[in-house]
Parts: C-alpha cells; structure tokens; sequence
C-alpha cells in the first residue's frame, strides 16, 4: 500500500502516532496514562512536521481501536473520526492485540503469537495468532476472560502448536503484551510459552503495515471494538 497512512493507538497506557510516507515512517509513542488525550494531536502535528506535510497529503487513517481501557479506546476512536470526518478519510480499524502480535514479527521473526493484555481484576484480553508472508493472521479473535477461564480450559499451547505439522518444524509459541507480566504464572504454568518481555504494548507502526490486510470503513462506521467477558473462550474443532 503506497498510500500515505496516518495510525494513532491510544487503547492502553501507551500513546502512540505512525505516519507512513511512501517507505517511510515517523512516529512517536510514550507511555503517558490519563494523558492521551492531550498528547495525541501533538504527536500528530509532530510526525506531520517531520515528515513535511499536511493532513491535506494523508489518504487514510489507521485506527487502534482496541480492545483496551474504556477510556483509550474511545479517545483514540473519537479523535480517528474526527480527522477522517474534517477531511472525508477512509478509516483502517486494526486492533491493538494484532499489533502486539504484528510487533513480535517485526522485532523476533514469531511464526505463532498468542496476545494477553492486562484488563485488570484478574481478567485478560486474549487473541492468537499465525504469521503469513511477514503478516499476522487471526486465528482466535480478540476476548476477554478470567484467569480461571483460560487456566481451566489449558489450551494455550494447542491452540497455536497443538498441530502435527507445527511439531515437526519446530514452531515456537510466544507470548506478547502486558497480561504475561501480570499473570504469568496462572497463563503459562509449565513455561511452554516464550514470553518477549520486549513486546508488551502495542505501536502505531505496526498498525500501519496490518492496514494492507485491513478493509477500510467509514469515519460514520467506525466502532470501537468492546470485548465483554461474558464472551466464551471459543472451543477448538473436535475437543469437548
């Protein structure tokens, strides 16, 4: 995608604006808790001035738009509209745990990434991930649930590398985002999981690759993705 690609995240602690100018990206991410929303346009202006131009030059918008906090989310959602409505922009909705998943490609070559991000009070926002042609796939969307619904279940490792075809290539599991540090013992007990302490938040940057993969919407069509947890663990084909 060659066309100039403008990502803001503001889903978890972790403010973070991407703009893609042909090969390009200038970007700017902190983490600045119950701060964004006085961060994000400056980011924005920032990367806009590195890069010489103007919101007139920017053909879309990419949108983190969660799962993560309430609060996040609907500040990155509403200031994602705002741009895409002032100047009749398409909008790449991408979420924040296909970035964590994107990110481990990126910084470690993962083949499989499964993605937990904190959402406090012993729950999890969860998604797993493959990798193909440098670009991650969903296999198990994104949802919330509690620890004991994850630990209960104990299908972690096979729902990514439970295949005899992953055993016989020798595919390494990793774990991405902030649930790992949080609740790693009650996640991954038997330390099957590689966690990347390095992979923890997602960054715009990210987004702005999985946009070629993304179908675009409306500024009006634009929703903030809300995972409840009373949305199941889905079960895999053939187990009980």
């Amino acid at each position: 995608m060659s066309a100039v690609l403008l990502a803001i995240d503001t889903a978890t602690e972790q403010c973070s604006v991407a703009l893609k100018v042909d090969d390009q990206v200038y970007q700017r991410a902190a983490i600045t808790p119950r701060e964004h929303s006085q961060r994000v346009l400056g980011f924005v202006e920032e990367v806009m001035a590195e890069a010489g131009i103007t919101l007139a030059e920017v053909d879309g918008i990419v949108c983190g738009y969660g799962p993560g906090s309430f609060t996040g989310v609907r500040i990155g959602v509403a200031i994602c509209q705002g741009l895409a409505f002032s100047h009749t922009l398409p909008v790449y909705p991408v979420s924040t745990l296909a970035a964590l998943a994107q990110q481990a490609v990126r910084k470690h070559n993962a083949e499989r990434v499964l993605c937990a991000i904190d959402a406090r009070m012993n729950e999890v926002y969860l998604a797993a991930y493959s990798v193909t042609a440098g670009l991650v796939q969903e296999q198990v969307p994104p949802q919330m649930a509690a620890l004991s619904a994850v630990t209960e279940q104990a299908w972690w490792p096979t729902v990514v590398a439970g295949s005899e075809l992953s055993a016989q290539h020798s595919i390494q599991v990793v774990g991405a985002g902030t649930g790992w540090q949080a609740y790693g013992d009650a996640l991954n007990p038997t330390n099957e999981i590689h966690v990347l302490d390095d992979v923890t938040l997602p960054l715009a940057e990210d987004m702005l690759v999985l946009a070629e993969q993304t179908h675009a919407v409306s500024a009006e069509q634009l929703e903030p993705l809300y995972v409840r947890n009373e949305v199941t663990w889905q079960k895999l084909p053939g187990r009980s």
